[in-house]
C-alpha cells in the first residue's frame, strides 16, 4: 500500500501516553515559580508603588505614620517582587492538637454526596399498555419479578436474567386487565379484571387458583395485600376486604367515596389503610376499629385536594406519615399525620401526580408525573428540596414501581415504554430477605 494511504488504529477504551523526549529537547530556562508569586503587588510596586516617594517634596511624621500603617496592614511592606522558592513547610507538631482533645460528642463522618444518574438505566417496550389515569398495571414482586398488564394479557419479567413469560391472557368480554398486585410471598398474583372478577394466580406454575366473583359491581382498579387480606377497590366506590383462607372470602366492606377507588395502601404495621378515589377524596381507615353496621367506619375522611387521589405512600421510617398526591387539577403533595389527620405540608409540583415512592434507605420521597411535565422528582425530606428532575418519558407517567431491595423503581408510561431508574443507589448495609410463609390459597380453587 502506499505510504499517504496508511491508516493508523486505536484501539478503544485505552489509556494514552505522550513520547518523552530526549534530554537535550527537554532542556528550557529557569522561570520564577509562578504558583508563590503575587503578581498583582509586583505589578504595583514595578509601576506605582514608589511614585508616591518620587513626586513627594514634604512629607509629615504623621503622614509617614499613616503610610506606614497602611503598608503593614495590606503587607505592602514586603522586600522581595518575585519568589522563585516555594514557602518554607509549616513545622510539625511534635504531638497532634486533635489527639490533645477528646473528639466532639456525636461526631459523624460527612458521607459523600450521592451521584443520581439523570437518565434511566434500562428501556423495554410496553406496547399496549392502557393509557388510563386510574388503573394499577404494575408490580414488582419481593422475589424479583416485575409483572405488567399490555392489554388483556400479563407478562412477567425476570430482572435477575430479563426472561419474559406469560402468564394469563384474558378475553375481551373479561378484559382489559385493570390492577396488579404481588403477594408478599411473591409467589402469587392477584389480577383485577374490566368486568369486576378478580383472579389470583401462582406464578411458578402458572395456574390459576381461585376467582373472586360477586365482590364489586364494576372494574376493579386498585389492589392491596395485607398478609393474607386482599383488600380491592372498584369503580362501584367499593372497598372490600377478602380473606383468601376462607369459602366466603368477602369479610369487610368500606363504604365512604362515591367515585372510583384508584388508590389503596396498606401501613407497614397492616392496622391502617389509605384510599383515594376520582371524588377528589382520601380517607384513612382503622382496621382496629369495630362497627356494628355491615360497612366500616373511617377514622379521617380528607377533601384538601382538589382532583382525583391516586398516589399514595406510607413513610417507612415514621409509620403515621402518609404522602398523597392529586391529579392534574390539584398537583400538589400533601403530607398526613394518620392518627390526628392533620395536614403537616403541601407542595406544589406543577404537574399531575401519578405515582409516591418512598426510599428505603434515605429520607427521599420520589414522585412521577404526568401532565404537563412527564418526569420523575426525587425531593429531599422533610425540606422538600428537589433533588433531581429525570426525563425520558414522552408522555404521562401512569404506572411506578419500586424494586425489593429499594434502589431501583420500574415506570410505564403511555408512550408504551417501560424505564429502569437507579434512583435511589445501593444501600450501606443490605438486609437479609425476610422468609414469608406460603399463602393458604389452594383448598379454595377457581370459584
Amino acid at each position: 500500500m502506499d505510504s499517504s494511504r496508511k491508516i493508523k488504529y486505536r484501539s478503544p477504551l485505552q489509556e494514552q501516553f505522550l513520547p518523552r523526549k530526549r534530554n537535550r529537547e527537554n532542556l528550557d530556562r529557569f522561570i520564577p515559580n509562578r504558583a508563590a508569586l503575587d503578581l498583582d503587588y509586583a505589578n504595583y510596586m514595578v509601576t506605582g508603588g514608589r511614585k508616591g516617594k518620587e513626586n513627594s517634596v514634604v512629607s509629615s511624621p504623621s503622614s509617614d505614620a499613616y503610610r506606614k500603617l497602611l503598608d503593614e496592614t495590606f503587607n505592602m511592606n514586603r522586600p522581595r517582587i518575585l519568589t522563585f522558592k516555594e514557602k518554607p513547610p509549616t513545622p510539625v507538631e511534635a504531638i497532634p492538637r486533635r489527639l490533645l482533645s477528646p473528639p466532639p460528642r456525636n461526631a459523624k463522618s460527612a458521607k459523600p454526596r450521592r451521584q443520581i444518574p439523570q437518565g434511566s438505566e434500562k428501556t423495554l417496550d410496553a406496547p399496549g399498555i392502557v393509557d388510563d389515569f386510574y388503573l394499577n398495571v404494575l408490580d414488582w414482586s419481593s422475589n424479583n419479578v416485575l409483572a405488567i398488564a399490555l392489554g388483556n394479557t400479563v407478562y412477567l419479567w425476570s430482572a435477575s436474567d430479563a426472561s419474559v413469560e406469560e402468564l394469563v391472557t384474558v378475553d375481551d368480554e373479561a378484559g382489559p386487565i385493570t390492577s396488579i398486585s404481588w403477594a408478599p410471598d411473591g409467589q402469587h398474583v392477584a389480577v383485577g379484571l374490566n368486568n369486576s372478577n378478580v383472579q389470583l394466580w401462582d406464578s411458578i406454575s402458572v395456574k390459576l387458583l381461585r376467582v373472586l366473583r360477586d365482590g364489586h359491581q364494576q372494574r376493579v382498579g386498585s389492589l392491596a395485600w395485607n398478609k393474607h387480606i386482599l383488600t380491592t377497590g372498584g369503580g362501584d366506590s367499593r372497598i372490600i376486604d377478602n380473606d383468601l383462607r376462607v369459602r366466603s372470602h368477602i369479610v369487610e366492606t368500606y363504604i365512604g367515596h362515591h367515585q372510583e377507588v384508584c388508590g389503596l395502601k396498606w401501613s407497614a404495621s397492616g392496622q391502617q389503610l389509605a384510599s383515594g378515589g376520582n371524588d377528589n377524596l382520601l380517607f384513612i381507615w382503622d382496621r382496629s376499629a369495630t362497627s356494628s353496621t355491615s360497612s366500616h367506619q373511617w377514622l379521617h375522611r380528607l377533601q384538601n385536594h382538589s382532583a382525583a387521589v391516586k398516589a399514595l405512600a406510607w413513610c417507612p421510617f415514621q409509620g403515621n406519615l402518609l404522602a398523597s398526591g392529586g391529579g392534574e387539577g390539584d398537583q400538589c403533595i400533601k403530607f398526613w399525620n394518620a392518627h390526628t389527620g392533620a395536614c403537616l405540608n403541601s407542595v406544589e409540583t406543577g404537574s399531575q401526580v401519578c405515582g409516591l415512592v418512598w426510599s428505603k434507605n434515605e429520607r427521599e420521597l420520589l414522585s412521577s408525573h404526568g401532565f404537563s411535565r412527564n418526569h420523575l422528582v426525587l425531593w429531599k425530606y422533610p425540606s422538600m428540596v428537589r433533588m433531581a428532575e429525570l426525563c425520558g418519558h414522552t408522555s404521562r407517567i401512569l404506572f411506578m414501581t419500586q424494586s425489593p431491595d429499594g434502589c431501583a423503581v420500574a415506570t410505564a408510561a403511555a408512550d408504551e415504554t417501560l424505564r429502569f431508574w437507579n434512583v435511589f443507589g445501593i444501600p450501606e448495609l443490605a438486609k437479609p430477605p425476610r422468609e414469608e410463609s406460603s399463602m393458604p390459597f389452594v383448598d379454595y380453587c377457581i370459584r
